[in-house]
């Protein structure tokens, strides 16, 4: 694939979290594809392979990435990640999008984050996620989940 094709992939994964859209993911999820994020957030830590994600989501899906935001997203509008790739290079793409969230007792959130993913054989093979404050992003989260 081209750098720009690396580039659409990512656009269109990120574009496929905002809208749900679970079966598009995982078919675009390489085999052994690895997610990594900050240990100290809920969902936080390092998967790999579409079964152990698969797995997770189906036997434990509170602690997961959806299950953590998806209550918190209720509109498209705190859905919408406002993506852009920041720079490409062969396989690697950078990606900058916004985390958004809205309380039950109505506080909105909002948090940059940078997604470092790598594309394999057409597929999303690796990603790391940099978000800007993970004591906000956890704070927040204390406050709207108890």
């Amino acid at each position: 694939m081209s750098e720009r094709d690396n580039a659409e992939l990512i656009l269109d994964l990120i574009k496929a979290v905002e809208e749900r859209d679970a079966e598009r993911l995982f078919a675009s999820y390489h085999d052994d594809v690895e997610f990594h994020d900050a240990s100290s957030l809920p969902y936080g830590g390092s998967y790999r392979g579409k079964a152990e994600i698969l797995a997770r989501f189906q036997e434990d899906p509170e602690d997961t990435w959806l299950g953590t935001w998806g209550p918190l997203q209720p509109t498209e509008s705190e859905r919408r990640m406002d993506a852009r790739i920041i720079a490409v290079a062969g396989d690697e793409v950078v990606a900058l999008y916004h985390q958004r969230a809205v309380s039950p007792e109505g506080e909105r959130f909002e948090n940059p984050c940078i997604g470092l993913y790598q594309v394999r054989d057409g597929k999303l093979a690796r990603a790391q996620m940099f978000h800007y404050d993970t004591a906000a992003i956890t704070e927040f989260l204390g406050r709207s989940h108890t």
